[in-house]
């Protein structure tokens, strides 16, 4: 008897190893057809996500394709490509990873409410957080709303080994047709930019596991100190992978556990920074409005500038005159990362400084980080404005000329990422004006512009307007 194929419905979870969803699958002994779906909100996503996850694709088919497997691509609506593939095949179940935003959240129960109304087998599995969002309670049954507490709540918790990778994935009798991965554009957005964004990318689960292996070998010993020296190699910088699923957090960490056995107590910081991760998806279950909105309702009457001015395109084109600002938003756009102080500098310049709205900096990042995430990057633009929780005091204005002098002293940073001024730039900061837009006029050999606010101006604007509303 031919038994009916599984669909595992693979999202922002490309890899075999440690997903649950793929190995239930496996263990079934039933057939197994891999699916990814081009849905609206893969459309939605950022130029910068988009040619990532172009690049994330092409690597797991082909992993897939090394176990004998295929990554079945589709596009349209969720239900009705699965509906589609279920007619033409025969599946009885469909299996995927669970995501904590509020729009997964909603396709994802109407998916799983249409299919078992259809007679299919809906399951979805853990695999992209380290704790469910629901299983993380305060003493009187509340969510946390500041992070400490839940740290000390989790810290001791067991978290289960790492799965292996499924031994044998059993392919169908039959393959559904698949659609051709170029045919999707997900480069286009990139326009010229995207080769040189693409060598930037590491890209993969073996990748990702090389990244992490080398991190805990060489770096997480210093990493209390190295994270926030934004001229070296200081960090993991395995969010990237984390955005794509291509490595699991569980990976990550037991990872830094055995470091921490091993005498490395700079892991522990590591760990808590996988918790902060965990902090921003907890919160987006709990608080869904925390990706869209302000945190502190409260916050609803801040005068924030809400336009793009001059300033703030100047923010955005890396050009501020203020060099810690600049430096960070050209690496953003040439690499799709940004060192997590400089994503520290430049927001609390864009709230602060400039008085502008949060959601315009969100924004920006959304379509130019490679590693953006909902809920990440949300929660970081609100604890920078002073609008989220745990949040940044607003008396707190990073003064970004003070923290340039602590964190990069010899100017290895800004040397790297700002052409103006350099007798021979490097590689980097020129590739910068390769990738930009001809309509932003800038050129490598222009004078270095004065700052469109200084750090003493803006401390005193953003405090003034604090002082007024009474914050």
């Amino acid at each position: 008897m031919i038994k009916a194929p599984i669909i595992v419905w693979f999202r922002r979870d490309l890899r075999l190893a440690d997903h649950p969803a793929l190995s239930a699958a496996c263990d079934s002994g039933q057939p197994v057809i891999p699916v990814y779906i081009h849905d609206d909100q893969v459309a939605s996503l950022g130029a910068a996500q988009k040619l990532r996850l172009d690049l994330a694709l092409a690597q797991f088919a082909k992993a897939l394709a090394d176990r004998g497997s295929r990554l079945i691509l589709r596009k349209g609506p969720a239900l009705d490509v699965l509906r589609d593939l279920i007619g033409q095949t025969g599946a009885g179940a469909v299996y995927w990873s669970r995501l904590y935003h509020a729009a997964a959240n909603d396709r994802d129960a109407a998916v799983k409410s249409a299919l078992k109304a259809d007679g299919i087998a809906a399951r979805s599995f853990t695999g992209h957080l380290l704790f469910e969002p629901w299983t993380v309670e305060t003493k009187t049954g509340g969510f946390y709303k500041v992070y400490t507490p839940l740290w000390n709540a989790v810290r001791g918790r067991d978290v289960a080994e790492p799965l292996p990778r499924p031994a044998k994935i059993i392919a169908p009798q039959h393959w559904p047709a698949s659609d051709d991965l170029a045919a999707w554009n997900l480069r286009k957005p990139m326009q010229r930019g995207a080769d040189i964004l693409a060598r930037h990318c590491t890209v993969g689960e073996d990748a990702a596991q090389d990244r992490l292996d080398t991190f805990i070998t060489d770096r997480v010993g210093d990493y209390v100190k190295g994270r926030d020296l934004p001229g070296i190699r200081g960090t993991s910088n395995l969010s990237e992978n984390l955005t794509f699923g291509e490595i699991s957090p569980r990976i990550c960490w037991h990872a830094g556990q055995r470091a921490l056995r091993h005498g490395k107590g700079d892991a522990e910081v590591f760990l808590k920074e996988l918790v902060w991760r965990e902090f921003a998806y907890h919160l987006a279950h709990h608080t869904p409005r925390i990706l869209t909105d302000n945190w502190k309702e409260d916050w609803d009457a801040f005068p924030w500038n809400t336009d793009i001015t001059p300033q703030v395109a100047a923010w955005q084109q890396g050009r501020t005159g203020i060099p810690f600002v600049d430096a960070a938003m050209r690496e953003m756009y040439v690499t799709g990362t940004m060192h997590n102080r400089g994503r520290m500098i430049v927001a609390s310049y864009l709230t602060k400084h400039l008085m502008t709205h949060w959601k315009i900096g969100l924004d920006w990042f959304a379509d130019h980080l490679i590693d953006w995430d909902p809920a990440s990057n949300a929660m970081g633009w609100q604890w920078s404005a002073g609008s989220g929780p745990d949040a940044t005091p607003y008396f707190r204005v990073f003064n970004p000329v003070t923290q340039l002098d602590k964190f990069d002293k010899d100017r290895a940073y800004v040397t790297r990422w700002i052409a103006e001024g350099q007798r021979k730039p490097n590689d980097d900061a020129l590739a910068y004006f390769a990738m930009i837009p001809q309509s932003w006029q800038m050129r490598a050999d222009a004078a270095y512009p004065d700052p469109v606010v200084t750090p003493e101006q803006g401390r005193r604007r953003a405090l003034d307007a604090y002082g007024n509303r009474g914050f």
